[in-house]
Parts: C-alpha cells; sequence; structure tokens
C-alpha cells in the first residue's frame, strides 16, 4: 500500500470510528429519555363513606367510587403506569392531600399523568369571591361530611376546585411542554341521596348532593351552563397540556350504571371500555369517541359529558 493509500485508509477508520462512538452515544442519550419519561396514575375512589356519631345528618350515602378504582387499575396497569391507590378509609383529605404533594415531587420533563376521582362532589360557599356564581366546587374525601355545623365540621376537609388547580398547575409546569395530563372526575355537585324504586330491577345511586355547603346557610343554586366543552388555561410557553374529564354538566346528576352485577361511574366504565383496547396518549381525540358510547347509553340520557381542554 502506498504511504497516500495508508493515510487515506488510516483516516478512513478513524471517521468510521469516530461515527460508530457518536451514534453509541446518541442511542444512549436517547435511551436514557425514553427511560426517564414515565406515565403516573393517581387514582382515588369512594364507596362506603363512613357514619358520623350522634351526627346522621352529616353523613354521606354510600356509593361505588370504589369499582371505578378496581375497574381500570388493571387497564392502566397493562399500559406500564406507575400507580398510587386510595380507596374508601385511605381516600381521606390527608392521604389525598399528601399523594398530590407526592406526585408533584416526582413527575418529570414529558411525564404522562392521569389522575382519577370517583366519589361524592359538593357544591361550596365561595369565601374568597373567586367565583362568578358564588360557588367552588369540592371533591369529597372519606373523612368529609356533608354539611356545615360550627365546632363539628367546618369544611377542613372538603378538597375544593381551588386547591385542586394549584396541584394541577405545579404538575403542568414540571412535565412541561412535552408532557400530558388527564383530569378525571366522576362525581358530580348536583346529586341527591341513594335512592332505590321497589319496583325496579336496580337501584338508583346517585352521587354528588343538591344541597350546598355553606357556613351562611345559603342556598344552592346550580349554574345552567350548557356547553360540553370548555377552555382552560395554556398557562406559560412550558407548561403541559391538560384536559379534564367530567361525569356531567353542573346542573345534572352523575347516575351509576350497572354492568355485569356491579355499580360503576358511566364515565369510568366507558373511559375504561375504550382504553381495554388502545394506549392511552397525549393525544386526548380519543375522548370524543368516550362521549360518544355515554350518549348511546339511554341510561344517560339526562347527562352530559363535560370536556375542559386548554387545546
Amino acid at each position: 500500500m502506498k504511504q497516500g493509500e495508508e493515510i487515506t485508509y488510516r483516516k478512513s477508520i478513524l471517521h468510521r470510528f469516530t461515527l460508530g462512538i457518536l451514534i453509541t452515544i446518541l442511542v444512549a442519550i436517547v435511551s436514557f429519555n425514553a427511560d426517564a419519561v414515565e406515565k403516573r396514575a393517581l387514582l382515588i375512589g369512594i364507596s362506603d363513606y363512613p357514619s358520623v356519631k350522634g351526627h346522621p345528618d352529616l353523613e354521606w350515602s354510600d356509593i361505588h367510587g370504589a369499582n371505578d378504582v378496581a375497574e381500570i387499575t388493571p387497564t392502566l396497569k397493562k399500559q406500564g403506569f406507575k400507580m398510587t391507590l386510595l380507596t374508601n378509609s385511605k381516600a381521606t383529605a390527608a392521604n389525598i392531600r399528601k399523594a398530590f404533594q407526592q406526585l408533584e415531587s416526582s413527575v418529570k420533563a414529558g411525564d404522562l399523568v392521569y389522575i382519577h376521582f370517583s366519589g361524592h362532589g359538593q357544591a361550596v360557599e365561595d369565601t374568597n369571591g373567586d367565583e362568578a356564581d358564588g360557588w367552588d366546587e369540592a371533591i369529597i374525601p372519606y373523612d368529609a361530611r356533608i354539611k356545615f355545623m360550627k365546632g363539628v365540621y367546618e369544611g377542613e376537609n372538603h378538597i375544593l376546585d381551588d386547591e385542586l388547580e394549584t396541584y394541577f398547575t405545579t404538575i403542568r409546569e414540571k412535565i412541561g411542554k412535552t408532557g400530558y395530563i388527564y383530569v378525571v372526575l366522576d362525581a358530580c355537585h348536583m346529586g341527591g341521596a341513594s335512592r332505590g324504586d321497589e319496583d325496579a330491577e336496580d337501584e338508583l345511586f346517585i352521587r354528588g348532593t343538591d344541597k350546598g355547603f355553606s357556613p351562611s346557610g345559603k342556598r344552592y343554586i346550580p349554574k345552567i351552563d350548557r356547553r360540553g366543552n370548555m377552555k382552560v388555561s395554556v398557562g406559560g410557553n412550558n407548561m403541559a397540556g391538560i384536559c379534564i374529564l367530567e361525569a356531567c354538566r353542573a346542573y345534572q346528576t352523575n347516575a351509576e350504571i350497572k354492568q355485569n352485577g356491579k355499580y360503576y361511574g358511566p364515565l369510568t366504565y366507558y373511559i375504561n371500555h375504550h382504553l381495554s383496547g388502545k394506549s392511552l396518549t397525549s393525544n386526548n381525540s380519543w375522548i370524543e369517541s368516550v362521549r360518544t358510547l355515554m350518549n348511546k347509553d339511554k341510561r344517560l340520557i339526562k347527562q352530559n359529558m363535560v370536556i375542559e381542554s386548554n387545546q
């Protein structure tokens, strides 16, 4: 081999060696980033609300929120979600708040987050003036009571929408524009006590209450808003997208449905029905399929799913 040819040959080997190293590094970086992106779910469901000794008028009716968590957990587990589950007596206000704080601290850029609450909901008298209709909305943990009673229960275990928004915003900021968050609220704020019809085959279970939680005794009158889609703040340039799914409009009731001998929240049931065959991603177009399924169910003729999204 001539000297010029030898130099060219050596350069070629060096080029291929360098290129190989670069490819290896790039593959390692991509693999690291792929591994770093995680799917996380916080699932909360309450069926058996506790009795209140000496104050039965403070008690919530039993429903079947824990069934929802049991239904959707295997589906999300198959899709690789790391899950935190809080059901019944474990779903106290303190435990729910702690779970949100832990979720805030654990998420990273690019993560896909799914938050689910199945239980009672209630309108709460607004005390800071940020609600046009004078009412906040709250999810009802295991240890929250149905009405204000000074010195006994004053609302400390209600988790208001203002508090939830703070959790959601922090998570959106941490997972960034490459991440995404879904929030499912299979509750309502215009329900009534669980009730049955002696002539009916199935008992009717309604989530929520038509009584507002009011320290001043103010009567709750729901706002009539027939929009099926609402806009959520886009937030900063690096904030993740969010989609909030609600089982019904504010003035409607959320009636559980019976499937295969068990009661479920209808929103949860049809989300699980869809996701059993589809992977959950940041593309939220699948939600319209859930709405279509609910609209076709004749048992749900008086309730309409609501979607709140920043898109």
